[in-house]
């Protein structure tokens, strides 16, 4: 059939991270989350446009 292969203790894994590079990468998903709704915007906009366009054809 297959290899079976026994499953590993999950790990933990603890990262230390400075207050300004929290504080910057908090202001970077912002930013991402205002460019991800903008394409999202964008994309709908592009489908009414194309699904209004098929139906007038």
């Amino acid at each position: 059939m297959g290899t079976v292969m026994t499953a590993n203790a999950p790990q933990t894994l603890y990262v230390t991270i400075r207050r300004d590079e929290l504080r910057q990468l908090r202001e970077e998903r912002a930013v991402l989350q205002k460019k991800v709704a903008q394409l999202t915007s964008m994309l709908q906009h592009a489908q009414l446009i194309g699904s209004g366009t098929a139906l007038h054809a």
